[in-house]
């Protein structure tokens, strides 16, 4: 039977592709062809409807990188296939291999209205379900000739700027044919039983009954006469494909998908015409199969289609309403969670699923971040206060020590709220339900005995077409097939609500879900990481200001438009290729013109309500946004700074170099400019461990083993070079309120020049570290070996912190060898600790070791910069200002303060005086993460709390303003049933009591 089974998928395979597949399309008859190729950027329809085209014929090359060519297609159906149905066939070169990654085209009429989209797998139109003879057709392509960049080599081709000009592709076919319905059905036939054959074991009758029933309808075929003859095969396989599934089979959730990244190996411009050509295919092929369901999330793409595509966007409604096309994921993008900070990622959600409401009267229950580079361990409170329930993953299956223990669980997040998750056993969110995948899926699936039910999102994503006519008639034939998982096309919540209900115990993971890779994206793209952390840090300001003198200043207006649409750019960035710094060049060129005009505006925001709350005067003031008070200005206010008591000294350092004091710090900067000793005069304590040197940059080789700009692997630890050799050591500034030692080093071909600061007053030696990078695929850090004997670091993340484990102990903890922070990282031992701050940086790793002298050395080194050469060959090449400071004897809730005060800096005007904060809080543990205007408009104050140290704690909020009524709001500002918050009292104060890192929205109603 061996032999007999080979012989048979030999023959099928070459019987398929070499006969039945191009019968389906049959009595090709050339259309005629003209183009125009557009120039530059891409143009509105009505002017590529209006160009002058030119004769074209297929084997012309066509389009440059990036550039657009639009076809005029032309043709006449021919009387004599009257009532035969008639499809065109429109291939514009396509390689099968990549579809999403290539050239696209979208297909409109003369009118301009779209008709469907061109990919590799759906290269054809409909002209007629029954042909009348004499239709004619008109339509015109616009073509984009993306360039295919997925091959992991360095190239240029990924920006308009530095691409070549020559044809990336030739015109294949564009011909009216007769489509063969029958032929099209044995087709999927065939496929289907071929690919569930292919998974049932050597020992199983069933795979010899279906590999029986395909030899015998392999004869049934006249291979000169594949249309009169297919009928006949099928009916050999109809036995077969009649045979139930097993009661006990597991059941898939098919949902339709597409996912299309925001931005990855082609520009923002681009996703917008790619989520225009698959949104079109999807309501084409919901209108001709009821049963389809297609999700697709991110406000984000939508609002494109409502802005670029009005008419199509009309159609999306449409089929929101008949409940096919499904929001999910109720986020502005699919964004990073990792590294986007707290209020960002609440306001992800928050115009993500006001978007939704507004536009289709949908409250999305579910979270959808299939791709994203892990998960934050915030994430769960966060999804539970937008009032969503669910929460969907696929990218953990890429980890590459441990395989995730769960597919069905509950996801209890730091604060100890949980989410029902679930993690699809397909293994992919590209899924063509071949048999192949939906075996796999029933076999990996974790949960057999409790769960029997997984989701698998199944289409062609990036811009590759979606779900196909192909992929529904694998979900039909699978339905209810024996030997196969069944498949029901469904929506997500209909998945969600009944995987719960048969597994309401499922089992529990606490904190982050780490991805096993891709950790070079911490680091990757400094600038637009940079951009991110200081927009969100200005946003905080600019709407904290802005409030503030909406309700104190007269005529004052606050600016909910302008800072609605700085948020939506924001937001956009933080997707998961833009902000992880993992896309093409010309993504992150523009991403780097986008930030700095995002500064701009939200400076000019800022100073203008600052100029409207400081009045006229000379008084110095200054502006202090930071949650915390310093220098005598209150957190949210603004006043005169306090003058330090003890001025700073530098003196010069027995050996070399300089000794730096403030009474509260004693810094030394040896001969080499390296800190070899700070030391906590209040603690009477070291912190640099002995023989050590903190601020030490280190550079090592970075050459991962594929991906560049996502990996870093953890064999580049095995080569390091210090950089201690000196250009120059000189005291910059010396001064009562600062000193300053400055120290240049030239290494490679760059240059690193660093100020090494103590404050008068502060706890803090703050570093600016300017480096004029020129290297290739290293990896730039700088360490801080420190006298601590750490068992764990704290590092911030949304709301709160995160504790990870210094050891290896077990193959998980080995495996964070490099991970994310955001403002800062703290080590301790009992009693005494240390945090490193920083102000974009977020890349970190931490490593232990024992002295000789027995002590331990908890090593924490900061990922400054690195400089991977795909998809951007010039990633983080140039100049780069970098921040942090390292503060010893500190604590949690010194960290926090201190990280803030680092992000948010003070800013200095005249005015007539003083500035009393809107909004204060008494609890210093309790963290005002934003002050800002209700989106209704209503007037209300809103401001958003957090615990920030793991503890429960009780806290007064005072507002600086009549309030009528306080109401604890979830994420949306919308009323949260059972409220925590109690008062307001008659003098405007409102008691609170959070949990551990609870996150706490309270709206205030002015009185």
């Amino acid at each position: 039977m061996h032999d007999d089974r080979s012989i048979t998928e030999h023959r099928l395979r070459r019987v398929l592709h070499e006969r039945i597949k191009p019968a389906v399309h049959s009595s090709p008859l050339p259309l005629t062809v003209e183009r125009w190729d557009a120039p530059g950027e891409p143009v509105p329809v009505a002017e590529g409807l209006a160009a002058p085209y030119e004769p074209c014929a297929p084997g012309d090359p066509w389009g440059p990188a990036w550039g657009t060519t639009w076809f005029r297609v032309t043709g006449t159906v021919p009387a004599g296939w009257a009532g035969r149905t008639v499809e065109a066939v429109l291939d514009l070169g396509f390689d099968r291999m990549m579809p999403g990654f290539q050239c696209e085209g979208l297909v409109h009429r003369a009118d301009g209205g779209e008709i469907k989209a061109l990919n590799p797998y759906n290269d054809w139109v409909r002209v007629a379900d029954r042909a009348e003879g004499g239709e004619r057709i008109e339509w015109y392509v616009e073509a984009a000739s993306n360039p295919v960049l997925v091959d992991h080599r360095p190239t240029y081709e990924g920006d308009a700027r530095t691409c070549g000009d020559q044809p990336l592709y030739r015109l294949a076919r564009m011909d009216l044919t007769v489509f063969e319905t029958e032929v099209w059905e044995l087709v999927q036939d065939l496929d289907v039983l071929y690919e569930l054959m292919t998974q049932l074991g050597t020992e199983d009758a069933r795979r010899y009954g279906i590999l029986r029933a395909l030899g015998a309808a392999l004869d049934a075929v006249d291979l000169t006469d594949v249309p009169g003859t297919a009928a006949a095969a099928r009916a050999r396989l109809a036995g077969v494909l009649a045979a139930p599934a097993n009661a006990s089979a597991h059941r898939i959730s098919a949902v339709g998908h597409a996912h299309i990244d925001s931005a990855w190996l082609w520009p923002l411009r681009e996703t917008v015409r790619k989520v225009a050509r698959t949104t079109s295919n999807m309501v084409n092929l919901m209108d001709d199969h009821p049963e389809f369901v297609f999700a697709m999330s991110q406000a984000q793409q939508l609002d494109w289609i409502r802005t670029h595509r009005p008419e199509l966007f009309e159609r999306v409604k449409k089929k929101v309403a008949d409940g096919q096309f499904v929001p999910v994921g109720g986020m502005w993008v699919e964004s990073d969670t990792n590294m986007v900070g707290g209020e960002a990622m609440v306001r992800q959600f928050l115009y993500g699923k006001k978007f939704f409401l507004d536009e289709f009267g949908i409250d999305t229950h579910n979270v959808w971040l299939p791709d994203s580079f892990g998960y934050t361990a915030a994430l769960p409170q966060i999804v539970k206060l937008t009032g969503s329930r669910w929460f969907l993953t696929q990218k953990i299956c890429w980890s590459q020590v441990n395989a995730f223990p769960h597919h069905t669980f509950w996801w209890e997040g730091i604060d100890g709220t949980r989410v029902f998750t679930h993690f699809p056993p397909v293994d992919t969110y590209n899924s063509d339900l071949g048999g192949a995948q939906m075996a796999h899926a029933a076999r990996n699936y974790r949960e057999k005995g409790r769960g029997s039910r997984s989701l698998t999102p199944f289409g062609w994503g990036d811009g590759g077409g979606g779900p196909t006519r192909e992929h529904l008639a694998r979900a039909r034939r699978q339905r209810d097939l024996e030997g196969s998982p069944r498949i029901e096309i469904e929506r997500p919540d209909a998945f969600f609500e009944k995987a719960r209900a048969e597994y309401e115990d499922a089992p529990v993971w606490a904190g982050e879900l780490y991805l096993e890779l891709h950790r070079g994206t911490y680091t990757s793209q400094a600038r637009t990481k940079q951009g991110n952390r200081r927009s969100e840090s200005l946003l905080r300001e600019a709407e904290l200001w802005a409030a503030t003198a909406a309700v104190r200043v007269a005529g004052y207006a606050y600016p909910y438009e302008d800072l609605e649409r700085i948020w939506k750019t924001v937001l956009l960035h933080q997707f998961h290729d833009i902000l992880p710094g993992s896309s093409i060049a010309w993504v992150h060129r523009e991403a780097r013109e986008t930030y700095a005009r995002v500064a701009e505006e939200l400076r000019g925001i800022t100073l203008a309500a600052q100029r409207a709350l400081a009045g006229e005067g000379a008084e110095e003031l200054v502006f202090n946004c930071a949650p915390y008070a310093r220098r005598g200005v209150p957190a949210g206010g603004a006043a005169r700074p306090a003058q330090p008591r003890e001025p700073v000294t530098v003196e010069e350092r027995h050996g070399g170099g300089h000794v730096l004091a403030n009474g509260r710090l004693l810094v030394e900067v040896d001969g080499r400019g390296l800190i070899v000793s700070v030391y906590d005069l209040e603690a009477r304590r070291e912190c640099v461990a002995p023989g050590a040197a903190a601020n030490l940059l280190q550079i090592h080789p970075d050459f991962p083993n594929m991906w560049d700009a996502w990996d870093v692997d953890e064999f580049y630890r095995n080569n390091v070079t210090d950089l201690v050799g000196l250009d120059a050591l000189e005291v910059a500034e010396s001064g009562p309120r600062s000193a300053t030692v400055r120290v240049t080093r030239s290494f490679g071909r760059s240059r690193a020049v660093q100020w090494i600061t103590l404050r008068a007053g502060a706890k803090t030696v703050d570093i600016v570290t300017d480096v004029d990078w020129h290297e290739t695929e290293k990896f730039l850090k700088a360490a801080f070996p420190l006298d601590v004997k750490a068992e764990r670091t704290a590092s911030e993340t949304q709301f709160g912190h995160v504790f990870r484990a210094t050891h290896t102990n077990t193959s998980w903890e080995a495996a964070k060898f490099e991970i994310c922070a955001h403002r800062w990282i703290h080590a301790e031992e009992p009693g005494w600790g240390v945090a490193l701050l920083n102000d974009s940086t977020y890349g970190h790793d931490v490593t232990r070791d024992v002295r000789a002298d027995g002590g331990q050395t908890t090593t924490v080194r900061l990922s400054l910069l690195r400089a991977p050469r795909y998809p951007d060959p010039e990633t983080d090449q140039g100049s780069h200002t970098l921040r942090y400071s390292l503060a010893p004897g500190a604590g949690i809730g010194d960290a926090v303060r201190e990280g803030h005060a680092l992000n948010l800096p003070e800013r200095t005007l005249t005015g007539a005086g003083p500035v009393a904060p809107l909004l204060a809080v008494d609890e210093d543990a309790v963290v005002v993460e934003a002050v800002k205007l209700a989106e209704d408009r209503s007037g209300d104050v809103v401001v958003r709390l957090y615990e920030s140290r793991g503890g429960r704690a009780r806290a007064v909020l005072t507002a600086d303003f009549p309030v009528a009524e306080a109401v604890e709001s979830d994420l949306l500002e919308r009323a949260l049933a059972g409220t925590a918050v109690a008062g307001p009292a008659a003098d405007g104060t409102v008691a609170l009591t959070l949990r551990p890192f609870q996150i706490l929205t309270v709206r205030l109603r002015r009185a």
